[in-house]
C-alpha cells in the first residue's frame, strides 16, 4: 500500500448537552491543555487532528475534523442537518455529576443517527475526577452495550482517558462497515 492510501480522512461529532465538557475534552485532546473558565459553544465549532491508528494491516494515520456543536435543545435542531452530514463517527458525551446528561444522550443518539445512519459511537463520562457522581461505570457502560459501543470514565481536567476514548472511536471507524 503506497503512504497516500494509509491516510483516511475521518469527521467525529461530538454530541451531549450544555455544560458536559465536550469542549473542553477537545480542547485536551487537540492541545492538551484545560481552561476550567466556561464559554458557551455558539454554532459549531471544528478543530483538527492527526492520529495514528494501530490497524489490523498496520498502522494507519487518520486526520480528523473533529466537531463540537452547542448543546442546547433549541439550537440543536437548526443544526443538525450540516453538522452531523458526513460523520464517521460520534463521541456521546454525558457529565457524570448530572444524571440528566447521561438520559438526554439517547435523545442525541436517536436524532443523528436519522442523519448519519449507524455509525461507531464512543461513550463519554466526563468529569470522572469530582465527588458526588450521579452515574456510575456501570450505567455508561450498560448504555453502550445496547448500541455495541465502547465507554470510558473520563476527565478533560487531567486528561485521563480523553486520548484513549479518541484512538478508540477511530479505530471502531476504520473497521465500520455501514449496514444496508
Amino acid at each position: 500500500m503506497s503512504e497516500s492510501e494509509d491516510v483516511l480522512k475521518a469527521k467525529i461529532c461530538l454530541i451531549g448537552d450544555s455544560c458536559v465538557g465536550k469542549t473542553s475534552l477537545i480542547r485536551r485532546y487537540v492541545h492538551n491543555e484545560f481552561d476550567d473558565r466556561y464559554v458557551s459553544t455558539l454554532g459549531a465549532k471544528i478543530c483538527k487532528k492527526e492520529m495514528t491508528v494501530d490497524s489490523e494491516g498496520g498502522d494507519v494515520k487518520v486526520n480528523t475534523t473533529i466537531w463540537d456543536i452547542m448543546g442546547e435543545k433549541g439550537f440543536r435542531e437548526l443544526l443538525m442537518d450540516s453538522y452531523f452530514d458526513g460523520a464517521g463517527g460520534i463521541l456521546a458525551v454525558c457529565d457524570l455529576t448530572r444524571e440528566e446528561t447521561f438520559e438526554g444522550l439517547k435523545d442525541w443518539i436517536t436524532a443523528v443517527r436519522l442523519i448519519t445512519g449507524d455509525v461507531p459511537i464512543a461513550f463519554v463520562g466526563n468529569k470522572e475526577d469530582l465527588e458526588d457522581l450521579a452515574c456510575t461505570e456501570v450505567d455508561l457502560s450498560t448504555l453502550a452495550g445496547s448500541y455495541d459501543s465502547s465507554h470510558f470514565l473520563a476527565s478533560a481536567k487531567t486528561g485521563n482517558n480523553v486520548n484513549r476514548a479518541f484512538l478508540d472511536l477511530a479505530k471502531r471507524m476504520l473497521g465500520h462497515k455501514p449496514k444496508n
